[in-house]
């Protein structure tokens, strides 16, 4: 969801090269850091380059004018140019750096060997589906381009006019992962041909790549208007929607009648280890999706016991008959589209100026909360957060699915909204963003357990400071907290355990409160996203057993403030990272010796 930065700072790389010559008092170390800040420089101007959309992301607007390339052959020169920065960074003496250098070349030099590994297990070849598929991601992008001059609306132009090989070469793809049968479910596959067909239907202004016609700057002249429409206009219905439609016809006649019977990895050729990787990429742990499952159901069942204390509470004889009552209370659906936004943007700014309480560095970007593009909301998730700009100038957006909203519940809405905005997403995605010192790369990592995992524990974080006063929004909250329990149990159940489609739905009903949309969308991106739904509750985990570890051992000196500053002002980690990380931060509150392999980021507040 969230890419990398790692843009290069040049005043940060003199302060660290002064730091590591005062601390070793050798010249020479000072030159090794500083080859190892030139070359994280190199290797992340490069990903800038061949990632456009990152550095579009991020305000960097130098290829403005272009997409990724998604081709089998990018991928593999990729591959190779990533084993050359491996073998360039291994290769530099980390010899008397500080904690701090050290683990900025450890953090790089594990990054690499992912990419590797990612590419070796031909992840990269299975590149539509109904959740991510480039046919979703190019138009869902929009969002995040800046049209404030004349000169941004042209490079969009010269973005419109080279969908068409963007295409091809997602199609060459998909054709390489067929011939390896890699394949998503041929059901998921058909919804993938009818998204595309849902992006190639409207002409001109009323597509949805034509979103920028909407509303044009003040500075852009009548005539410029003029030209640009016309341009945009004719980019769509003669580039754009033509390869779609090639697009859709190629998803519908030559590849998704070959996709999997089953909905779990299982089936592809190596599935098993495929799916093994997923798990440690996606939770950065070494658990089994066995234990991982285990957990799942012994967390499935406290919440649940939470639950029905809550239900007891408002006159039910058990969990199961106050659910079925909620199902039919209509005061517990929204009444707009624009009710249900409302609502969100109202615990956002509740929990606004609740959160010096608990963090002593304060996030500088705003987000807003914005409705999902129509075209997504038959697949989208409730909500999702889309990261700012570093400098503030590009908010963060928490899109809200507004589709089918009689059908929508408002008990889940205040944790949602902790979660995806503040204290959650936004607040450690824009603090990450600014973190001094830390070379870019660092301040735009993307962890997929960490950042969810914090997102997770960020909803809690409402009840600590007085939130949720009504029990039936704390009982949303432990809705939400159940279904990324679920989801230990729901992603290794049918990637591991071999369970059908119709298992996991029916577990979903035995175990969930959630709209029946909600249920099916959720069912189907853990099919064709393999381990990713495991990060939230393994992450929440870790950060909570550090915290009562912390408060354990600190007692009255014990900081809530100074804890989740800790947490947060290293940009996102992996967990095991992040333990080494807290546990020096303890022992250095103690005031005693460091463990050894542990590591604190020296600029961050205590």
């Amino acid at each position: 969801m969230k890419h990398a930065l790692r843009a290069f700072c040049t005043s940060g790389l003199a302060l660290a090269c002064a730091a590591a010559f005062a601390q070793s008092g050798s010249p020479d170390v000072a030159a090794r850091v500083k080859a190892l800040h030139t070359l994280l420089d190199e290797q992340w101007q490069h990903e800038l380059a061949v990632s456009p959309e990152t550095a579009t992301l991020l305000g960097d607007l130098r290829y403005n004018t272009r997409w990724s390339d998604y081709s089998p052959e990018f991928a593999a020169k990729e591959r190779k140019l990533n084993e050359q920065y491996l073998q360039r960074f291994e290769a530099i003496d980390a010899t008397g750096f500080s904690d701090d250098e050290r683990l900025n070349q450890e953090l790089m030099v594990r990054q690499l060997k992912d990419a590797i590994r990612s590419y070796d297990a031909k992840l990269h070849e299975m590149p539509l589906d109904q959740l991510n598929g480039v046919q979703l991601s190019l138009p869902g992008f929009v969002s995040s381009i800046p049209f404030d001059n004349a000169k941004q609306y042209d490079d969009y132009i010269a973005r419109l006019n080279a969908i068409p090989d963007v295409l091809a070469q997602v199609t060459a793809m998909a054709q390489q992962g067929k011939r390896d049968g890699l394949m998503q479910p041929r059901y998921l596959l058909d919804a993938v041909a009818g998204q595309i067909d849902s992006i190639a239907k409207p002409a001109g202004p009323q597509n949805a790549f034509a979103e920028p016609l909407k509303q044009f700057p003040a500075s852009i002249s009548a005539a410029d208007r003029k030209r640009l429409q016309d341009a945009i206009v004719k980019a769509i219905d003669t580039k754009v929607r033509p390869a779609y439609r090639k697009l859709g016809d190629f998803v519908r006649k030559d590849y998704a009648p070959y996709g999997r019977t089953e909905p779990g990895v299982w089936q592809l050729p190596n599935g098993d280890a495929m799916y093994r990787l997923n798990v440690e990429l996606m939770t950065t742990t070494h658990e089994t999706p066995e234990r991982i499952h285990e957990i799942g159901l012994a967390e499935v069942k406290r919440i649940e016991d939470e639950m029905t204390a809550i239900a007891k509470a408002k006159g039910y004889p058990d969990l199961a008959s106050f659910r079925a009552a909620l199902k039919t209370d209509a005061s517990l659906h929204p009444k707009s589209r624009e009710d249900l936004l409302n609502r969100y943007r109202g615990f956002v700014a509740q929990m606004e100026p609740e959160l010096p309480k608990l963090f002593g560095v304060l996030p500088k970007t705003e987000v807003k909360v914005v409705p999902v593009e129509t075209y997504r909301e038959d697949e989208s998730p409730a909500a999702e957060y889309h990261q700012g700009t570093p400098d503030g100038s590009r908010p963060g957006q928490v899109f809200i699915n507004t589709g089918d909203v009689e059908h929508r519940t408002i008990l889940t809405i205040e944790s949602t909204a902790y979660h995806e905005g503040i204290p959650g997403h936004h607040m450690q995605i824009s603090i990450a963003q600014t973190l001094p010192n830390l070379p870019t790369f660092r301040q735009q990592a993307s962890y997929n357990a960490y950042q969810e995992g914090w997102a997770l524990y960020a909803e809690r974080l409402g009840k600590d400071i007085g939130f949720y006063r009504d029990p039936l929004s704390d009982y949303g909250r432990l809705c939400d907290e159940l279904l990324r329990a679920n989801r230990l149990v729901l992603d290794t159940g049918v990637h591991y355990k071999h369970w059908t489609r119709q298992q996991m739905v029916d577990f979903f009903h035995a175990h969930s409160s959630d709209d029946e949309p909600d249920i099916q969308a959720e069912t189907d991106r853990y099919i064709a996203w393999p381990g990713q739904a495991l990060g939230y509750k393994m992450g929440q985990l870790k950060i909570l057993a550090l915290r009562d570890r912390a408060k354990a051992e600190l007692g009255d000196r014990f900081d809530i403030r100074a804890f989740h500053d800790h947490v947060l002002g290293g940009g996102a980690l992996p967990l095991d990272v992040l333990e080494e990380r807290i546990n020096a931060w303890i022992e250095d509150s103690k005031g005693g010796r460091r463990p050894k392999n542990t590591r604190v980021n020296s600029q961050v507040a205590p």
